[in-house]
């Protein structure tokens, strides 16, 4: 067997999500598929982090194990020929030692979108997430560091959430604005269920004044998802990068250079 890596690219708003669903089209169903005639045998695909229906990926990392060998440029080509247009293969590696594309991350990296304006877009408008009213992105910024560092997020997760713990470490989280977008920029050694959007949520409600600066950290001593915002749309949530310790050969992204010395994979 060998295993390989890709890292791929998709826009989420034709899709019921990342996994596999019975009756409805997820990302892993069509990657599959597509892989699967190239290799001429079935192929089950691991992922770096499942996204929810509607959420986009700008660089999901995912890999398989393949029975046949292949050059490297087969796998893009042949598995892009078979893909639809709103799912892309970027790029091909051979896995390097015991790599795997979920437990073997040490940090995940999403961008979420705000349109501020008054009137919603008719070209992005599966792409981002629009608020007509004015967002105060330095409030929104201010706000969001009260959630860097090691915590309960016990209120910014589903309630459906089926993971273990609610404890996970934030590593950064940057708001700005780009002319008429707020951009949410956020990393952490792990996520809960809707974490990301559940954080958008606050960080919307803080921004529109709806709620003060230090409500983020009150929502964190409170440890009540009922307590807690909005979750935000899926629309204008990107998951942007996965970072991997050096030696298994995976790219860094820019905004990882962020991290502290010593990050470390969530367990």
């Amino acid at each position: 067997m060998t295993r390989i890596v890709l890292g791929i690219e998709y826009d989420g708003s034709g899709f019921s999500g990342w996994q596999w669903q019975t009756h409805q089209r997820s990302v892993q169903q069509v990657l599959e598929q597509a892989l699967s005639k190239v290799a001429n045998h079935p192929v089950t695909v691991q992922c770096a982090g499942r996204t929810d229906t509607g959420v986009h990926a700008l660089e999901q990392v995912v890999h398989f194990d393949a029975k046949i060998e292949r050059e490297l440029h087969a796998w893009m080509l042949g598995g892009n020929s078979n893909l639809p247009d709103d799912v892309r293969i970027t790029w091909v590696k051979p896995a390097v030692g015991d790599f795997h594309s979920r437990y073997s991350a040490i940090a995940r990296f999403y961008r979420y979108v705000i349109l501020n304006r008054p009137i919603n877009s008719a070209l992005l408008r599966n792409q981002v997430t629009w608020h007509h009213n004015p967002l105060d992105a330095d409030k929104m910024h201010q706000a969001a560091q009260h959630l860097i560092g090691k915590h309960d997020f016990s209120s910014y997760r589903a309630q459906g959430c089926q993971s273990k713990s609610p404890c996970r470490e934030m590593y950064f989280i940057d708001v700005y604005r780009e002319d008429d977008k707020v951009v949410i920029d956020i990393s952490a050694n792990a996520f809960l269920h809707h974490m990301v959007r559940n954080i958008a949520g606050v960080l919307i409600d803080i921004g529109a004044g709806k709620q003060p600066v230090n409500w983020t950290e009150e929502l964190l001593e409170v440890k009540s998802r009922k307590l807690g915002g909005v979750t935000a749309p899926p629309d204008g949530l990107y998951l942007g990068a996965v970072y991997y310790p050096e030696h298994y050969g995976i790219t860094k992204h820019p905004v990882f250079d962020k991290l502290p010395v010593g990050a470390k994979r969530h367990d």
